[in-house]
């Protein structure tokens, strides 16, 4: 059973901090306490685990601030995605472990996942399609590397959902480009696809900032 540091923590890290409309507000200890039913001890912990990560900003007589992305923060978020990203593909298909079926099955429930009030769960699969890519490579060290982007990673992908219509279908466009690439054994199509679709992405996030 998870701990109440951890349990705050995964809720602080999954749910709050993924919110567009928590970027750059502060946290309530108490309320956040009584939405998952644990002690603002716990809560206080976690915002210090967070902090740490540069999630949120603990501000003296405030309490705790959502640290908002930054244009910078996105750049050097997109430019570290698609090194490991390009690298996972050109891997993948030099040894052709190209995990087709699963990429394929990922875009299969992502398209159901298009509704206006689904962003958060469709962002949740568009996670889990890239660290599908990346886990296929075999690296441990390099999971646990991209990993740690996740939270950026959702953070980021959410706020981009949102900040354009029409956003979520030209995600589903973009990751088929990937995975015919990846999947017809062209390294170099699969690394211009990933290009194009971190580089949208980026390019939404940065006319919303």
């Amino acid at each position: 059973m998870a701990s109440g540091r951890e349990k705050a923590y995964s809720y602080l890290k999954d749910t709050v901090l993924t919110d567009p409309d928590m970027q750059g507000a502060f946290l309530s200890e108490q309320e956040i306490a009584d939405r998952i039913g644990v002690s603002r001890t716990p809560i206080r912990e976690a915002l210090l685990m967070l902090a740490a990560e540069d999630l949120v900003e603990l501000v003296p007589k405030r309490g705790a601030r959502v640290s908002p992305l930054t244009g910078r923060e996105i750049r050097e978020l997109m430019e570290l995605r698609g090194i490991v990203e390009r690298y996972a593909a050109q891997q993948l298909v030099t040894t052709g472990r190209v995990p087709v079926q699963e990429l394929r099955s990922l875009l299969e429930r992502q398209d159901e996942l298009t509704g206006p009030g689904q962003a958060r769960e469709f962002i949740a699969v568009d996670h889990q399609f890239h660290a599908a890519l990346v886990s296929a490579v075999g690296n441990a060290l390099l999971d646990r590397h991209y990993e740690g982007l996740r939270s950026r990673q959702v953070r980021s992908g959410v706020v981009a959902v949102f900040n354009q219509q029409g956003r979520q279908e030209a995600v589903l466009k973009e990751h088929r480009a990937i995975v015919d690439a990846l999947a017809a054994g062209d390294a170099g199509q699969a690394c211009a696809a990933i290009d194009h679709h971190l580089q949208s992405t980026l390019k939404v996030l940065i006319e919303g900032c």
